[in-house]
């Protein structure tokens, strides 16, 4: 991204901190390259003095922004659960550390959820009546419909607000693909108070299977026009990656019309993608030409994340390292759950889909 030259660059934080030393390595690797590094920080499954440690060590490095979150449950679990009795419970109780202790050290962001969190968001019935603010925000998937219901809605705003007052600078917010819903959240945030910058997140488009999984995974609105549209493409590798630029640009024209402060890009570590959509806006000019995916030959998208050699996954045949990744997503796994004579581990060649990445 040194062409784009971005305000900041997020640094990912893994399940229970699992890569809390490389993610903090590649922070401190990103501010000594004159990069702006924003580090994710996470509390679930996280021990308290881990995470303190992390804090101090990101300080005494030069870090100076965090993104404050919960984070989701760790792999194979489907709730989440605070960590051990003395952690952190939730992203406020970070906000209010790092404030009682750094003081105004770090830039301090946090998540907003246009549509409500995906934990909030439920299955209605068909006899059950959405009102036309719910409406707004509902997502129909498989011929069900899953919405955040307005009492909920307004409780998870009171606990924004909690943030910003605690001290977070600004919210950075889940993707989205309507931009109608955005807009609905940036007013009912100003409604109740909450003045700070919210800066959308864009999740760029570049692959059917990938664009599938994580609006499954994190329930997102899809609308109709884009859903029957990805559906007649999705055997277009070619077609999907060029609508799926034209949609980034159209989404990002009509998010500068609401006078948004900036645009936070879900990259999936691939250039080429953001590149697509900056060229697009005229931010930039034939970046998108220049660069090409060569993670894309050695990643697939997988769940909610994405598998690449030296990451760990799950499959019924046990966990393993994933040794090679194939262009059609095919990953050659040695399963270290199995022993063998000599210490031996057995290799399993698993197509896409049949295996889930354990963690970042």
């Amino acid at each position: 991204m040194v062409n784009l030259k971005p305000l900041f660059s997020d640094i990912t934080w893994g399940a229970g901190g699992s890569t809390a030393d490389l993610s903090l390595r590649l922070a401190l690797h990103l501010k000594k390259t004159g990069h702006v590094s924003n580090l994710h920080v996470t509390c679930t499954n996280m021990d308290r003095e881990k995470l303190i440690t992390a804090l101090q060590s990101a300080h005494e490095g030069g870090i100076r922004n965090i993104v404050a979150l919960r984070g989701d449950p760790p792999a194979g679990e489907t709730e989440w659960h605070p960590a051990a009795v003395n952690g952190f419970s939730c992203a406020l109780d970070l906000v209010k550390y790092i404030r009682s202790v750094y003081g105004d050290a770090f830039g301090i962001s946090v998540a907003g959820y246009p549509e409500g969190h995906p934990d909030a968001i439920e299955e209605v019935t068909a006899q059950d009546i959405l009102t036309e603010r719910e409406k707004i925000r509902s997502s129909v998937r498989n011929g069900v419909t899953y919405v955040c219901r307005e009492a909920r809605y307004v409780k998870e705003l009171a606990y924004l607000k909690e943030k910003v007052d605690a001290g977070a600078d600004f919210i950075l917010t889940q993707m989205f693909f309507d931009v109608a819903v955005f807009e609905q959240f940036v007013e009912d945030c100003r409604r109740c108070g909450i003045t700070c910058p919210i800066i959308p997140g864009i999740m760029c488009i570049h692959a059917y299977a990938g664009f599938h999984r994580m609006t499954s995974f994190c329930k997102t609105r899809v609308p109709e026009w884009l859903s029957s549209k990805m559906e007649e493409l999705k055997d277009n590798e070619l077609g999907v990656k060029q609508f799926g630029a034209q949609v980034g640009i159209q989404m990002c024209r009509a998010l500068f019309d609401l006078g948004v402060p900036g645009l936070h890009f879900y990259t999936l570590n691939l250039e080429s993608p953001v590149y697509a959509i900056t060229d697009g806006l005229g931010v930039t000019s034939g970046l998108s030409k220049l660069t090409w995916d060569a993670d894309a030959t050695l990643m697939a998208a997988v769940g909610s994340a994405w598998a690449r050699v030296g990451d760990i996954v799950k499959s019924v045949y046990g966990s393993g390292t994933v040794r090679e990744m194939r262009k059609d997503g095919t990953a050659v796994i040695v399963v270290t759950s199995w022993s063998l004579a000599g210490g031996q581990h057995p290799t399993a060649i698993l197509q896409k889909g049949s295996y889930n990445k354990i963690f970042q």
